[in-house]
């Protein structure tokens, strides 16, 4: 039997630099390198500072990931990279080194979808995705929820995405506040573990209703939430007061928390869906994994959850969705195939190309999807 191809993952959307090498499902390697430091003291990514650190930190990675699967480039059969969503800078840096690592192997390249990513990493871990599947995805700068069938060749429906910040957008933005360091999740994550979660009773965004009275039910804003922390710490300095900064952390994170799990086991509830697969940068908070696991286990919802270190940007996650596309047979990208910023996830391939004579349609599972 042929040994399966070996799968590079390239990863430069934001301020991460990732390769990641995945072998039938199995990942081999993987390797970092953030510049997070350089953005910290701006309160935020700057692009410019990124796309730098990605030049430099490129052909570093690269060679460190090879190093740590035991192999020789020549021995890749794939490469797959991140063509976006993200910082345009970033992901030119990122796909120039894919292009000429591909071509200069003589081996396919796949562009593909930053969140796609996000939502194959559990599969390192947990093996192949149910199907169907609900999917949060929580991060930074995104917040979806999502019916997922099969990740490759069938469309991602989208039952709801952020309207205005992110979660962890919220985060950051509140710890800032708060006087906490960037990045902020993890700050307020750690002061939230000596405060009270029912300190502040913070508003709980879009939580009105099933699906049926509420067009908003499975969307997600997170602005008035991130106001009312803003204006709650305001209250107590302009009266002069001691900002209780465990309390207000404990309790913006309770929120946050409450949203994101009420939300996704309800479209598990509606969809007929077992399994829960919670994916993104924000799935590594401690509160948010604690309530997803109680409300599941409370409706025989099983919860899939990556490891904290495949839960951030990084290139193994990318090297899964290349491995599955390798694996369905899927046509590489032309090696023209240019970026995209903004691109909405419909597919796990940026740029896809039919995987059968006809490309395979939705097939509602409720009359309401």
């Amino acid at each position: 039997m042929a040994a399966s191809p070996v799968v590079l993952g390239i990863e430069s959307s934001c301020d991460e630099t990732g390769a990641g090498i995945v072998q039938g499902g199995r990942l081999l390697a993987h390797v970092v390198a953030s510049s997070m430091d350089e953005h910290a003291r701006f309160g935020g990514v700057v692009p410019e500072i990124a796309a730098r650190a990605h030049l430099h930190a490129f052909n570093p990675v690269v060679r460190q990931a090879l190093d740590r699967a035991g192999l020789r480039a020549e021995q890749l059969d794939a490469v797959a990279v991140t063509t976006g969503p993200g910082l345009s800078g970033a992901l030119q840096v990122g796909l120039a080194g894919a292009k000429t690592l591909a071509y200069s192997l003589g081996v396919p390249l796949y562009g593909v979808h930053h969140l796609a990513g996000h939502v194959a990493a559990d599969t390192l871990e947990h093996g192949p995705l149910p199907e169907p599947c609900v999917v949060l995805i929580v991060s930074g700068g995104h917040t979806s929820l999502l019916l997922v069938r099969d990740l490759v060749r069938a469309p991602i429906l989208h039952l709801g995405d952020t309207l205005d910040d992110a979660a962890g957008e919220c985060f950051d933005k509140v710890a800032r506040v708060f006087g906490l360091p960037y990045p902020g999740g993890p700050a307020i994550d750690r002061a939230a573990r000596g405060g009270d979660p029912e300190a502040v009773p913070f508003p709980r965004p879009l939580t009105g209703g099933p699906r049926a009275n509420d067009p908003y039910a499975y969307s997600f804003s997170f602005s008035g939430l991130k106001t009312a922390a803003a204006r709650w710490a305001e209250g107590h300095r302009q009266r002069g007061e001691r900002l209780p900064v465990a309390d207000g952390a404990a309790s913006l994170q309770e929120a946050v928390a409450d949203v994101l799990t009420r939300k996704a086991v309800a479209a598990c509830a509606e969809y007929g869906v077992k399994t829960l697969v919670v994916v993104g940068g924000v799935a590594a908070n401690s509160r948010v994994r604690a309530l997803a696991e109680r409300r599941c286990a409370s409706a025989g919802i099983e919860l899939r959850v990556p490891p904290m270190t495949l839960c951030t940007d990084n290139g193994a996650m990318i090297a899964a969705i290349g491995d599955l596309l390798v694996r369905a047979d899927a046509a590489p990208a032309p090696l023209t195939v240019t970026i995209d910023p903004s691109a909405p996830l419909e597919y796990a391939a940026l740029h896809p190309t039919p995987l059968h004579p006809r490309p395979l349609r939705p097939t509602p599972l409720h009359p309401t999807a």
